[in-house]
């Protein structure tokens, strides 16, 4: 028997737990959805969320997402995520809390492993790890596993994109096709820069619009203000910002034929991902696509192999986007759902 505790994304997490700290003033969720395959691993995140539920909700999701993100990528790691609360829109995370949330960590006694997410880096990841060894994502020399993810993620979801041109647009390269990149930080940005030499026509849009012209400029491409990025008429649609930007509304007023984006849980909910099948749009499931980071990260917390190591492994990403198109196609089922089947069957659910 199951029970969802009040949160419908509870999917018999191993553990959900909630801290505070009143001298630092932290309040924070860990989330750990399965370790069958290693512990927990998954970024901490900082955030502003309109009430508590909604972060655990996010924990939950992200946590679950994690779980899925590393079985696919074959690592022998289990899912996790952490969030930090901000008080107000804005805030800035102190050391004080850095530490109390290392600390936090720490008291899991390895059932978690952290890493940089939104809100955070390297440098803010190096305090978390002066209070817990379960941390990964640290400054590395040159050539090693590990350091800051984003570049592995937007190398990841670059070749990602390619493959859904492919196998979508018919397409044998990515000369002029015309692609929307929503979100520009580390990992949209990346991307962006990517695309562009190889000739794709770029159409970007972030939250932070003198970003989005600057690196417009910067690249011959066209910036958007955020709320138009979506309705843009392109080829493909890649979301590379925070998640459930895919609804019932969007998806109907969305052109693109392709979705490719780094972006964690695009999907605001299970049946958005039968709506973006029945338009007949091709879907890159986010923790497919997106899993470079993670490879990176936990090869580095594993101890196996090294940067040649990470990028091999993140070159089969198209392999695993091809396995899952593949099934969706044989099975009329949305491709949302046959990455979530494949991942189950892989941790055991």
């Amino acid at each position: 028997m199951t029970h969802d505790w009040g949160f419908p994304d509870f999917d018999d997490h191993e553990g959900v737990h909630l801290f505070t700290d009143p001298a630092s003033g932290l309040r924070a969720v860990v989330a750990i959805h399965s370790t069958k395959l290693g512990p927990a691993a998954g970024g901490v995140r900082f955030w502003h969320y309109a009430d508590s539920d909604r972060a655990i909700t996010d924990a939950l999701r992200l946590s679950r997402g994690m779980s899925f993100k590393n079985a696919m990528a074959g690592l022998e790691l289990g899912g996790g995520k952490g969030v930090v609360l901000a008080a107000n829109l804005g805030d800035t995370i102190t050391t004080d809390q850095l530490e109390a949330f290392g600390r936090v960590v720490e008291s899991l006694g390895g059932r978690y492993v952290t890493a940089e997410d939104v809100g955070m880096s390297e440098a803010r990841m190096k305090v978390i790890a002066g209070q817990t060894r379960y941390v990964s994502g640290l400054p590395v020399a040159s050539g090693a596993a590990g350091g800051d993810p984003g570049p592995y993620t937007a190398h990841g979801v670059y070749l990602g994109v390619k493959a859904a041109a492919a196998r979508g647009l018919g397409a044998t390269n990515m000369k002029g096709v015309r692609v929307a990149v929503q979100g520009l930080g580390s990992v949209g940005g990346g991307l962006a820069r990517l695309l562009a030499k190889d000739g794709a026509i770029l159409t970007l849009a972030d939250v932070n619009e003198g970003r989005a012209q600057a690196l417009a400029g910067e690249l011959g491409a066209t910036s958007v203000p955020p709320e138009a990025i979506l309705v843009q008429d392109v080829d493909i649609f890649s979301p590379n910002a925070l998640g459930a930007i895919l609804t019932e509304q969007s998806i109907g007023e969305l052109k693109a034929k392709v979705i490719a984006g780094g972006a964690n849980n695009q999907l605001a909910t299970r049946a958005d991902g039968l709506r973006v099948h029945e338009r007949g749009v091709l879907y890159a499931p986010d923790y497919v696509i997106n899993a470079g980071g993670i490879i990176n990260v936990g090869l580095e917390y594993l101890g196996h192999g090294d940067e040649a190591e990470v990028m091999t492994r993140i070159a089969t990403i198209p392999d695993r986007l091809n396995e899952v198109w593949a099934e969706s196609d044989r099975s009329s089922l949305p491709a949302s759902d046959v990455a979530d089947q494949i991942a189950r069957r892989l941790i055991g659910r």
